[in-house]
């Protein structure tokens, strides 16, 4: 009877190893399978065009140049009408992160900054050069850099820069959401996220 006994209690003892081993071995995989699912939704995201502007511009370019020891001036001048088109893109791809398996944890270590890229189309009018000061290839690249100065404020007091973070927020969103349904935690650097609109309070 104790050989039986014993005969049992062995057998379940071997059950008990190979189910927990074949418990934990599946565990793994599927820890795996989740860590490549994560990596494999960051690697996928390419560049996010966010949020896309039309700015129009009216600019009156003139140049003076004294000649004969001052006494007299060669003027120049024109008017200039740009219309740019003006895209705010956050290139995803470039996002550092960090993925811990073990304690199942995808940190989010950096977010690259907004790119902004103007488009500028040039049309002058009332152009008038003087002989001794001709317009030249200098004259249309002060222009080009003063409007471009000039709309960067444009953008900068528009709500376009701040509907392109909400965008990038909105997307952030979704890690959390991918990471929440396998049952892992998100952190941007030290900072546990613990709702989708949790990134909207982070200074990105």
């Amino acid at each position: 009877m104790r050989k039986i006994l014993f005969g049992v209690l062995i057998t379940l003892v071997i059950l008990f190893t190979f189910k927990y081993c074949g418990d934990q071995r599946k565990d793994k995989v599927v820890l795996k399978e989740n860590a490549a699912l994560i990596q494999k939704s960051l690697k996928n995201v390419g560049k996010l065009v966010v949020t896309e502007g039309h700015f129009s511009q009216v600019f009156n370019y003139s140049n003076s140049k004294d000649l004969f020891a001052n006494l007299v001036s060669a003027d120049k001048k024109a008017l200039v009408v740009v219309n740019a088109d003006v895209t705010v893109a956050y290139d995803l791809s470039k996002i550092k992160y960090k993925i811990d398996e073990e304690n199942k944890i995808l940190t989010i270590l950096s977010i690259p900054n907004e790119e902004i890229k103007i488009s500028p189309d040039f049309e002058y009018y009332d152009v008038q050069s003087d002989f001794f000061n001709p317009f030249e290839a200098k004259d249309y690249n002060a222009i080009k850099e003063t409007v471009n100065k000039q709309l960067l404020k444009k953008i900068e007091a528009s709500e376009l820069k701040s509907n392109a973070k909400n965008r990038l927020i909105s997307e952030l969103s979704k890690f959390y959401i991918l990471t929440s349904s396998l049952g892992w935690t998100l952190q941007y650097n030290e900072t546990k996220i613990k709702t989708p609109k949790a990134f909207e309070i982070l200074k990105l």
